[in-house]
């Protein structure tokens, strides 16, 4: 982490091929470590969309169910967790539960307030996803 000290590194840069950040990358790999050190920079943009789907760093997370590292990014005030990614059209709570991570959801519904508090009987992918009603997944 000593390349964050040096004044001529962005600790913003995205990459050339999938257009991720840092904090994207430490995001998407569950990195809490480097994400917390990410974040309490304020050159660092929490909404930064990668150029490959247009996610976000917590769309990232979310989507792999990294829970803590989810809660690091909800701790800043300026991550927007309502962002919808450009290929499919989907948020960070959208994506965590598509892949069936129960704790994600939770952390993101607190946040969010977008779906009634978690039940077996209504966390699905219909309840989600209403045009997707041929592949409901429940959890």
């Amino acid at each position: 982490m000593a390349l964050l000290e040096k004044d001529d590194i962005s600790p913003d840069a995205p990459d050339i091929r999938y257009g991720r950040t840092p904090l994207s990358w430490a995001a998407w790999n569950g990195h809490q470590g480097a994400v917390r050190l990410l974040l309490e920079r304020g050159d660092v943009n929490p909404n930064a969309p990668d150029t490959l789907y247009g996610q976000t760093p917590l769309s990232l997370a979310a989507e792999k169910g990294h829970d803590r590292v989810v809660g690091l990014l909800l701790e800043r005030n300026d991550t927007d967790p309502s962002t919808a990614d450009d290929e499919y059209g989907r948020t960070p709570l959208q994506w965590a539960a598509w892949n069936g991570h129960q704790i994600t959801v939770e952390i993101l519904q607190e946040r969010v307030n977008l779906v009634p508090r978690y039940t077996p009987s209504l966390l699905s992918a219909e309840l989600f996803f209403p045009e997707s009603s041929q592949r409901v997944r429940r959890f």
